[in-house]
């Protein structure tokens, strides 16, 4: 067998994998790593880009180690890869929208591009699982946990 790239759509997901884990670890080792209480709001970011980045080097290697494909059927999915990046893409922009619209209404549309879009389904639905999910997390973190979320111009 010759030397050289055995799956490249591998080693594309392992470089996207990559520039988003050194984005992880750069924002994380910009913030404070410790506290006076324990772990600071880097130490997490950093560690779980460190992760990303062992990871997309792992993938990497499995990527120019595998056997070549040889039958058309093990070919990746264009539709499903397709699918999978607009969901990347579109938890990016929620994030994005995070500090201009705020968390509960950002983590509600995103919601409803994952059920209408991604999966098929009814809109009326997907805006009622948008808001209970909205709403359960709500519930959890900001009564529960005391940990506030970003609230966009309407004050949620």
């Amino acid at each position: 067998m010759r030397p050289g790239i055995r799956d490249r759509s591998g080693l594309v997901a392992a470089l996207c994998l990559a520039l988003f884990g050194a984005y992880v670890t750069y924002v994380g080792s910009n913030l404070a790593y410790v506290s006076d209480v324990g772990p600071g709001p880097g130490f997490f970011p950093f560690w779980i880009g460190a992760g990303l980045l062992f990871f997309a080097c792992y993938q990497a290697i499995q990527s120019m180690s595998a056997p070549r494909r040889q039958n058309q059927s093990a070919q990746p999915s264009w539709r499903g890869s397709g699918r999978a990046l607009a969901g990347w893409l579109a938890m990016a922009l929620s994030i994005f929208l995070f500090g201009w619209i705020g968390f509960a209404a950002s983590f509600v549309l995103l919601t409803i591009f994952f059920i209408v879009v991604i999966e098929g389904r009814p809109i009326l639905p997907a805006l009622g699982i948008g808001v209970a999910l909205t709403v359960i997390f709500h519930v959890l973190f900001v009564i529960t946990l005391g940990v506030s979320l970003p609230a966009g111009p309407w004050g949620f």
